[in-house]
């Protein structure tokens, strides 16, 4: 269904991705916009291990929501801090580019449950970075 890598020798497992979904606090989702144009959108994101999936906080309107309602499938990329070897200008960084289908949590005690989950998650991270 999706395209392989091009540069499969770049491609990082599937561990690696969970690890670069819970140690980065947003990235970019990327929907279907107004009149057909994409429609890229930089938010903070929950990485749940429990059912695998990735959560946002959003207003209950706008235009995120209605490219959601209107075309549900999504891609969202983020990617880690990186590092530099020593002497070389390149900044390598891991990323992860994932694509799927994307739907409001309607559950109104599930989306709680999400929200304090995000904020702990990105009070946590911003008490990493301080120490960094």
């Amino acid at each position: 269904m999706f395209r392989k890598m091009r540069r499969f020798k770049q491609q990082i497992s599937k561990a690696e991705c969970i690890d670069v979904l819970k140690s980065t606090p947003r990235g970019v989702l990327s929907l279907l916009g107004d009149d057909g144009y994409p429609y890229g959108v930089p938010l903070d994101h929950l990485y749940c291990e429990e059912d695998d999936r990735i959560y946002f906080h959003c207003a209950k309107n706008g235009h995120k929501i209605d490219a959601i309602t209107s075309c549900d499938k999504a891609s969202y990329c983020t990617y880690d801090t990186g590092y530099r070897k020593e002497g070389e200008w390149a900044l390598n960084i891991k990323s992860v580019i994932i694509f799927g289908r994307i739907r409001l949590v309607d559950d109104e005690e599930k989306a709680r449950k999400i929200c304090t989950a995000l904020v702990k998650n990105l009070l946590m991270m911003r008490n990493i970075w301080k120490k960094s």
